[in-house]
């Protein structure tokens, strides 16, 4: 008897599957950009390939499990909702740093400051926020 997540993929059109597969290919190059680049979000985006990937074609997501850099943090996020303690203040303080250089160094309008200012708080806020298991 085939597994619920087969099925589920066996009752999703071939349209959608077609789409969730291109999504899920966006996220993960934007994802690996991510690394490289820190206003884009790896973790998250990484998260989103593997669920589009899940739903698409199944052996691109054990493709990704199976991977040394993202498979770890797709086991940790399937298995208990939660990110690595360091990856996440890696991600805050790259993120702050960015935001701050874009704000003090390129952003003229005041407004577009405080907006990418409360976003930044607001995005860090809630990425500190997501349980990490190796450390309470």
């Amino acid at each position: 008897m085939p597994s619920a997540e087969g099925r589920e993929s066996a009752t999703i059109s071939p349209v959608t599957r077609a789409l969730l597969l291109c999504a899920g290919f966006v996220a993960l190059a934007l994802g690996v950009a991510g690394i490289f680049l820190p206003l884009l979000p790896t973790t998250p985006l990484v998260l989103l390939a593997a669920a589009c990937f899940a739903r698409s074609h199944r052996s691109f997501h054990d493709w990704l499990l199976a991977h040394r850099l993202f498979g770890p943090m797709i086991h940790e996020w399937h298995a208990h909702r939660s990110i690595p303690y360091r990856t996440k203040i890696v991600a805050i303080v790259t993120m702050s740093l960015t935001l701050a250089t874009s704000i003090v160094f390129f952003v003229r309008a005041a407004w577009l400051q405080a907006v990418l200012a409360v976003f930044g708080a607001g995005l860090a806020l809630w990425l500190y926020r997501v349980p990490s298991r190796d450390r309470s």
